[in-house]
């Protein structure tokens, strides 16, 4: 399952694995590079006001997008089936520009109920994470609470199962004791 949505906070030079100010060659030259061509197309020349404006947009959304995916990354507790994933556009400047992404959750039930209760509130904590969810966050959100509620039924079913062999092992005791049965305890008989 993937948490979907729009959100990391990169430069919308797309460093991706360095960030701005790294001493390697290959930053340094992109870092130069860019620079030299903030505000020019790919054959170097100036944007038009309509580029711009495009270029813009672009820059805004690459930053909306990656701050929405970090959120969630920072949320995932682990559950994170490695980073965020981008779908990219090209700018007028000939630069990428992530315009979407996702994360994707791994959302397989615990080992025991408890886990699994814990991996729910977990994968619903990193769904709802960004300043605004998507729809798709949304689902996934209400999936994880769906989740939790039958990891706490089964929790009780356990809880109520141990509580009264507790109660039988009183009785038992008690019969073999020849000690008063404890008070509170409803006895049924059948036919």
């Amino acid at each position: 399952m993937d948490i979907s949505g729009s959100g990391t906070p990169y430069a919308a030079s797309s460093l991706s694995r360095h960030a701005a100010g790294c001493p390697c060659p290959a930053c340094q030259r992109q870092t130069a590079t860019v620079a030299a061509n903030v505000g020019r197309n790919r054959a170097g020349e100036s944007l038009s006001r309509a580029e711009q404006q495009q270029l813009s947009r672009l820059q805004q959304r690459d930053d909306e997008v990656r701050r929405h995916e970090q959120a969630h990354l920072a949320a995932s507790g682990g559950l994170a089936r490695g980073g965020a994933s981008y779908q990219y556009q090209t700018g007028p400047d000939g630069q990428r520009y992530a315009v979407a992404g996702e994360v994707s959750i791994e959302v397989s039930p615990g080992r025991t109920p408890q886990q699994t209760l814990d991996k729910a509130r977990t994968i619903r904590n990193a769904a709802l994470a960004p300043a605004q969810p998507s729809a798709q966050d949304l689902a996934v959100a209400q999936q994880a609470a769906r989740m939790a509620q039958q990891a706490e039924q089964q929790l009780r079913a356990s809880d109520a199962a141990s509580s009264g062999s507790v109660q039988q092992a009183r009785l038992q005791r008690a019969y073999r004791a020849d000690e008063p049965l404890p008070s509170g305890l409803l006895l049924s008989t059948s036919a």
